[in-house]
């Protein structure tokens, strides 16, 4: 089974700007991140980004690039550019890979591309992992998803769902421990045709409520299928205290 990875990175990030290209125990972020997508098995591996210093850096380390415009409001739209000027055929399976992820298994990778490579009815796979902390079902920065017994999502939220209308209380915010659930992981497979499709639909309602855009695809009545991680990816880089935290992981592994 064969598989694309692209790495959507640009340099203008609004809580820690300049982030892909941070050192990260000798290395920028991105290449740590391109080094995963490596690892996976991928045939082919590319960074996606509109700004000329990540060019460099990346082309400093060997990796191929394509530049994309700087008015892209998502990384899916940078990267639904960047394969149109790669030419992929339609059925094509492309993981998209955040910038942000430098540690981000390989397996995983490798697990949502073979997901989507099984479900020929779905035109997204992504993965999930089971929520056991209180704090986290309740953290609106810890998106939530429910899924169908064919393991195809239903909704995504910011909000706690499933919603145990026994338990939960506003004033006493406690799971029941009985029902289980289910983290987002924010990576994707997609097949190269559904991207070109998915960038010529208007935002909807939800997604801009959510501010969740993979919403966007079940208002447009596509699939996409889940099923639970392999393995617990660490954390991403979004904030100073995240990018210390992850040069103590690499330093400690």
């Amino acid at each position: 089974m064969k598989f694309s990875v692209i790495i959507p990175a640009r340099f203008a990030s609004t809580r820690l700007p300049g982030k892909a290209l941070l050192d990260i125990c000798g290395k920028p972020m991105i290449q740590h991140v391109y080094e995963r997508a490596i690892e996976s098995g991928a045939s082919s591996v590319y960074i996606a980004t509109d700004d000329k210093r990540i060019e460099d850096a990346a082309k400093k380390f060997g990796a191929d690039v394509v530049l994309t415009a700087d008015t892209h409001r998502s990384g899916t739209d940078r990267l639904a550019e960047a394969a149109k000027h790669l030419t992929f055929s339609d059925d094509d399976i492309i993981v998209n890979l955040q910038g942000d992820e430098p540690l981000m298994p390989a397996g995983l990778i490798e697990q949502v591309a073979l997901d989507l490579h099984d479900h020929q009815d779905a035109s997204v796979s992504t993965l999930c992992t089971p929520i056991h902390s209180a704090d986290d079902v309740a953290n609106p920065n810890v998106v939530k998803v429910v899924f169908s017994k064919s393991g195809y999502a239903l909704y995504f939220s910011r909000a706690p769902i499933a919603w145990e209308r026994e338990h939960f209380r506003v004033s006493n915010f406690r799971p029941s421990g009985h029902h289980m659930h289910y983290r987002h992981i924010g990576l994707y497979a997609y097949r190269a045709g559904f991207l070109q499709r998915y960038v010529t639909w208007p935002t909807c309602d939800i997604e801009e409520m959510e501010s969740l855009e993979q919403l966007r695809v079940l208002w447009n009545d596509e699939r996409i299928h889940i099923s639970e991680a392999a393995a617990i990816p660490p954390p991403g880089v979004d904030t100073q205290e995240e990018l210390e935290r992850v040069i103590r992981l690499v330093k400690d592994d």
